[in-house]
């Protein structure tokens, strides 16, 4: 029986998974975040780590006994990076031919005919990536957020529903139910003592945040509303650059959706869909169930020269994560 790894290292946790050839998940780990851009090759290193162990130890195998691995990493933005990050992978002990991809990726080997089209990401941050189908051509954009006008993950939602909040206050624009939400989630006195607080460091509003932005839309806030729509643009606006790189915008093709943003639902999807169509029709909006450590076990299976089948595919894609 041959052995497959798969690998999610995350911004704020690691998986990694182990499947038979079968498609049948031995194994399956934890461990902490492993962006090295957030704790340094050594964090990643010991996530990777603790993450392996766990996974090995479930499924009662050395690691020489991993055929081929695939990992989906956070951080891994640029190619210069790879030396470094194939260093700290080499120090795992695994005896097989590895791939490497940016974690945005890992939803299109999951989720994607063929492992082909489009991944869109919004979750603690946003990204896009995609692949021809000969996997010869990658689509992009540079993952960096409101660095690079790249919008919107809970982060970016966040950071835009604060300057709203702030809009309030200066009277630039209209009251919003986001003030009062966010004076209690604070903890802050009024709307002055919350924004002395936020743009000073006291009070902390980040990414975790974002669901009370949801509530506030739903309870009928035409700022929040209207918050969430421009959120669903600008993704759909990174998926349609991809497209456009890729050109295929004449074209029939998956577009996979991932992270926690998603599950704010339509008021979200439906402004980014209807971008996305407009400028490519035959687009096919693709929920990705599988967790994304499942992409990164077929991007192994492909590095090992495992065939997936349909029947691998979809008994992985049933899976569920303990």
């Amino acid at each position: 029986m041959r052995y497959y790894l798969g690998a999610d290292l995350g911004s704020t946790k690691t998986h990694i998974a182990i499947a038979d050839e079968a498609g049948q998940v031995v194994g399956f780990g934890r461990g902490g975040a492993a962006n090295p851009q957030g704790v340094g090759y050594d964090g990643m290193l010991h996530a990777l780590q603790q993450a392996l162990q766990e996974a090995l130890g479930q499924a009662s195998i050395p690691e020489t006994a991993v055929s081929g691995a695939g990992f989906g990493i956070a951080g891994y933005d640029w190619p210069s990076a790879k030396p470094a990050m194939t260093a700290v992978i080499a120090k795992l002990g695994l005896d097989c031919p590895i791939g490497l991809v940016n974690d945005a990726s890992l939803a299109l080997f999951a989720g994607a005919e063929n492992s082909t089209g489009v991944s869109l990401v919004a979750g603690t941050g946003c990204n896009c990536r995609g692949w021809d189908q000969q996997r010869q051509r990658e689509g992009r954009v540079t993952g960096f957020g409101y660095w690079m006008g790249e919008f919107a993950g809970a982060s970016e939602l966040v950071w835009r529903a604060m300057q709203l909040v702030a809009f309030e206050w200066t009277q630039r624009g209209p009251a919003t139910a986001l003030s009062p939400i966010f004076i209690e989630y604070a903890g802050a006195d009024d709307l002055t003592d919350l924004l002395e607080g936020y743009t000073n460091g006291r009070y902390p509003i980040e990414a975790q945040a974002a669901p009370l932005i949801f509530k506030a839309a739903r309870q009928g806030d035409q700022v929040a509303t209207d918050l969430i729509r421009w959120a669903g643009v600008e993704l759909g606006e990174m998926a349609k650059a991809v497209i456009r790189q890729l050109e295929f915008a004449e074209r029939a093709f998956d577009v996979v959706l991932v992270g926690s943003m998603f599950a704010g639902g339509p008021m979200l999807i439906e402004p980014m869909w209807q971008t996305i169509t407009q400028f490519a029709p035959q687009a096919r909006l693709v929920r990705l169930a599988a967790p994304p450590v499942l992409g990164g076990i077929i991007l192994g299976m492909n590095q090992g020269g495992l065939a997936v089948t349909p029947a691998v595919r979809r008994r992985l894609s049933v899976i569920r994560i303990p």
